[in-house]
Formats: structure tokens, C-alpha cells, sequence
């Protein structure tokens, strides 16, 4: 099985499309969506409405915290920003848009493959990966030898070796081989909020046959997605972020 997996696709049409159009390219068997659908963008009807309709041909799919948040009341002490994007997110969307992300599981399984968001260790805390010592939680929490996940919005590989020593690999274009005797953690980098200073999207495709992972930028046209942005009325800032990757 070739597996796509996408994450943090933050409503953005053009990153998204490009990278569905990428990943057919490539002979894909099956999609694995890690949440945060919604937020940031100016298209969450349609990424949300591509994202149901990989479910339904059998995707997998998990919840984001910003797919929860948009389907509940929205705190005050949010940031402006925030509660601003979440407010018109949730003006966007339909009752079967909302009814979807809301009934999202923070967690899949598939044979040896756990999906989640954020980290493996309690998913609902939303905790950032950003270093071995929160990768090692996340591991430990899951018998799964791979862990996909997200929220973090830049490319990053994990590994739990069978000796219990943890590493860290700078994930590049090239094909990287899994030991089976090894557990990973896989973060694809985001869909549609990159944010390493490359403004290209992210994803990445796991072959479990090859055993082998490898990591994609794809160029879009971000110019346009950032116009939609400001078009919408949302804050300048999540467009500035679409030009410069950051």
C-alpha cells in the first residue's frame, strides 16, 4: 500500500489541490488526513468538503484542534486573530461540514499505523512535537511501530530504536528506508501552512511494502491563496505567512 499523508491543511484550496494532484502522480492507494482541516485559510467549505469525500472511498481522517474548535463556542481568551478566523470559519461552514469535523476521532488505527493530530500522548492536550523528549511520549504512548501526526507545521522524523535510544533525522526528498525493529514518528509538515521559511506545501507518502518514507514539497501557487486570504477579510498575517513560509 502507497499511503498519502496529509496534515494542517488550514483551508487552503490551492495547497491542497496541488498536493492531491502530486500524490496521484505518485500511484497512491490511500489517504491518511491528520487534522487541522479548518483555520487560517479562505476555502475551509472546500477543503472540508475534499476531505469528506476522500471518507467516503475509504481516507482515513482524524481531528485537529482547529477543526474542534470551530464547532464550539469560541473562548474569549483567545487571541483576536484567532477567535477572528474561527468565527468566520464557522459563519462558512454548513451543518454537515460541522457535523463531520465535530464527530472526527482524535485517533486511528490501521494494522501497525496509529493517526493522530497532535501527540499519541493524550491527543486531546494538543501538545507540540518539536523535540525528542515530546517524540518519546508520543511513541512510548502507542504500541503502533508508526505514528503519523501534525500540528507542528514542519517536516520532521522521529525514531524510537529497539535498544530504547531515541534519534532525530532532517527529513529530505530522498527515499528514507523504516527498520522494521524501529518505531517512528512521521510529520509530514503542512499541506497548507508551512512554516520552516519554504512556502511550497507539504506531505508525505509511506510505501509499507518498500517500507520506505519519503517526503515531498510541492510548489503552488501561494500568491493566490494569500489574495483569497486578504479577498475574505481574514487578518493580513495568514497571507503574509503563505508568501513567506513562516
Amino acid at each position: 500500500m502507497r499511503l498519502a499523508l496529509l496534515t494542517d491543511l488550514h483551508a487552503n484550496r490551492e495547497a491542497l489541490a496541488a498536493c492531491l494532484a502530486h500524490a496521484a502522480q505518485q500511484g497512491v492507494d490511500q489517504y491518511a488526513f491528520t487534522g487541522d482541516f479548518v483555520g487560517y485559510g479562505a476555502d475551509p467549505g472546500w477543503v472540508v468538503d475534499t476531505v469528506m469525500d476522500h471518507v467516503a472511498r475509504g481516507a482515513l481522517a482524524v481531528q485537529g484542534n482547529h477543526d474542534l474548535s470551530v464547532t464550539r463556542a469560541t473562548r474569549p481568551q483567545m487571541h483576536a486573530e484567532a477567535r477572528e478566523v474561527i468565527e468566520w470559519t464557522r459563519s462558512q461552514l454548513t451543518a454537515e461540514q460541522l457535523g463531520f469535523l465535530e464527530a472526527l476521532p482524535l485517533t486511528r488505527e490501521l494494522g501497525n499505523m496509529l493517526f493522530v493530530h497532535a501527540s499519541a500522548h493524550e491527543p486531546g492536550k494538543w501538545e507540540y512535537v518539536s523535540g525528542l523528549e515530546q517524540a518519546e511520549r508520543s511513541l512510548r504512548a502507542t504500541r503502533s511501530r508508526m505514528v503519523f501526526s501534525g500540528h507542528v507545521h514542519a517536516p520532521a522524523l522521529y525514531r524510537l530504536a529497539d535498544d530504547g535510544r531515541m534519534g532525530a533525522h532532517q527529513p529530505g526528498t530522498a527515499r528514507i528506508p523504516i527498520r522494521p525493529q524501529h518505531q517512528y514518528l512521521v510529520i509530514p509538515g503542512a499541506v497548507g501552512q508551512p512554516r520552516d521559511g519554504n512556502c511550497a506545501a507539504c506531505y508525505a507518502l509511506y510505501d509499507d511494502a518498500a517500507r520506505a518514507l519519503t517526503y515531498f514539497r510541492v510548489p503552488y501557487d501561494h500568491g493566490a491563496a494569500a489574495r483569497r486570504v486578504i479577498a475574505s477579510g481574514l487578518p493580513i498575517v495568514f497571507a503574509m505567512r503563505l508568501v513567506e513560509g513562516i
